[in-house]
């Protein structure tokens, strides 16, 4: 019996060692910032794409250009998921889309652009009804408070007109870089780039263009991409995140430019 019992013992002992070997590699890799290795092809828990996208090259400007050839070669002329009547509704329903999707926001705009398709017929309205006719959308009463904040300011500072210019949009309540960019693309036919979720995620992995923010990916997009492409390339790369390189399982086998992306976890 005492025998067994400290065979028992020595195991225990032998366990708690190894534990705190283990915790102490732990430690001192997290204190000098050390990634843990993985598997090829397997997803670290918690990596972005941009993390993921580390010591990787972005493909060559021939692929680039080959890339977005192929896309306008599939859809000429594609066109943003929101429904909008003017620049004015199109500013609305991205401020709506925030946090959510553009058929959410699809469901409840048509109500509320029939009764409001202008600066001055949204704060006639008032934050109460816009927030009763919003109501099915992610935090709408923020969004209904920033709606109509933003229409006082463009009736008070550019006489009911949205402005073109980056800076003004971005002065306006609930408005942001990438819906700035969004409204100067679609709206006034400006080359910008708005990095959504998807841009982000498609833009690190193939890689296109790297990095660890929606910005510094912006910026990346814009060194790279011909300029003939800059007016739908926003588009192109929504879709293509929206509906073929998707988050949790992209459809590889659909890609049209499956041969020319170098993402390690590509299903072909």
């Amino acid at each position: 019996m005492s025998k067994t019992i400290g065979r028992a013992a020595k195991k225990i002992a032998a366990k708690k060692n190894t534990t705190k070997k283990n915790t102490a590699k732990k430690s001192l890799a997290k204190k000098n910032n050390v990634v843990p290795a993985h598997a090829p092809g397997k997803k670290a828990a918690g990596e972005s794409p941009a993390q993921r996208g580390r010591g990787r090259k972005p493909v060559s400007a021939a692929s680039v250009r080959e890339i977005f050839t192929r896309f306008a070669g599939a859809l000429p002329d594609p066109r943003g998921e929101l429904d909008y009547i003017n620049p004015f509704t199109l500013l609305i329903a991205v401020v709506l889309s925030a946090q959510a999707t553009d058929a959410g926001v699809n469901k409840a705009t048509p109500a509320l652009f029939a009764l409001a398709d202008t600066p001055e017929k949204m704060l006639a309205l008032g934050e109460s009804k816009v927030s009763e006719l919003i109501k099915t959308i992610g935090l709408f009463r923020t969004k209904a408070r920033n709606v109509i904040a933003l229409s006082e300011r463009l009736v008070k500072d550019f006489g009911g007109k949205v402005p073109q210019r980056r800076e003004d949009l971005e002065s306006l309540p609930g408005v942001g870089r990438k819906t700035a960019n969004v409204v100067m693309n679609v709206a006034f036919g400006l080359p910008q780039i708005a990095v959504d979720t998807h841009i982000f995620r498609v833009s690190n992995r193939i890689p296109l263009a790297l990095g660890k923010t929606p910005h510094e990916v912006e910026m990346g997009l814009e060194k790279i991409i011909p300029d003939e492409f800059k007016l739908h390339a926003h588009h192109w790369l929504i879709l293509h995140g929206r509906y073929v390189c998707k988050a949790r399982r992209p459809e590889c086998e659909k890609c049209l430019i499956a041969d020319l992306c170098r993402w390690p976890e590509k299903t072909v």
